[in-house]
């Protein structure tokens, strides 16, 4: 267990966990706060937040909510701020704030694409631009975990603004990955397979949640507490200290099928 407790433990550390009043970075931000960080749950609506909050009081971790709008370049400018005034430091960034739509192409308005690029990469454009500037300044070892998807990496039907949002964030993880290295600022993301919570704006009805069933070789959606190993690594300075700009997977296989 030391062995564990050296490798995994955020004893210290505070995390930044943007859309963490959703189920999958509700979850991980759950995690965190077991590992020993601090936690930062942020979101538009306080009452979202009370449920992972309740979670991480009950075993006796530190969270609190802030509540902002991400797609606001001054609601992030006001977060960094809170969070050093609050908690004086923060060494994690977790970029999850997302949402997806099912128009059809020809029928996707450019209010519709504004508003997708909007939550599902400039918030995460902006929120490495002010916080990687804080984490370069600082010059300490941090992490920032972005959220991918399968459709950022594949043709996934039917989620035309989305996919291309999320395909924006994973090169844009990359790039950055390989530009901050030399800071130690270590920059990845985490690919959710299908996920029930999450997906139940893009699944659209029970025969495309089967065919999805069908292409996972685990036969089943994701679990939200199945990411959590994952998030603990890539957060941790020393289980996760050789790794980035890369991807982790966690889909049952999903990404592994072809016919």
């Amino acid at each position: 267990m030391d062995y564990l407790n050296s490798l995994f433990s955020l004893d210290g550390q505070v995390a930044v966990v943007i859309g963490g009043t959703g189920n999958l970075c509700g979850s991980m931000g759950i995690a965190l706060a077991r590992a020993g960080a601090e936690v930062i749950l942020v979101g538009r609506n306080p009452e979202s937040a009370i449920e992972k909050l309740a979670a991480i009081d009950a075993f006796g971790g530190k969270s609190w909510f802030h509540k902002a709008d991400v797609t606001r370049r001054d609601d992030i400018d006001d977060l960094l701020t809170a969070a050093l005034l609050r908690s004086e430091k923060v060494d994690i960034l977790v970029n999850g704030a997302g949402v997806g739509s099912g128009t059809p192409f020809l029928e996707i308005s450019d209010s519709e694409i504004a508003q997708l690029m909007d939550i599902n990469f400039n918030s995460v454009f902006h929120a490495c631009q002010i916080f990687g500037d804080y984490f370069i300044k600082r010059n300490e070892p941090c992490s920032i975990i972005n959220m991918g998807s399968m459709a950022g990496r594949m043709p996934v039907s039917g989620i035309f603004a989305y996919s291309a949002a999320k395909a924006a964030v994973h090169n844009l993880s990359k790039n950055l990955a390989r530009e901050w290295a030399e800071h130690d600022i270590r920059v990845n993301t985490l690919v959710p397979g299908f996920f029930p919570a999450a997906e139940a704006s893009r699944l659209g009805d029970e025969m495309r949640a089967l065919e999805i069933l069908r292409h996972t070789p685990m036969s089943r959606f994701g679990n939200a507490d199945e990411l959590s190993a994952a998030t603990l690594m890539l957060a941790s300075n020393k289980a996760g200290s050789f790794i980035t700009g890369t991807e982790i997977i966690i889909d049952g296989g999903f990404s592994a099928m072809t016919i």
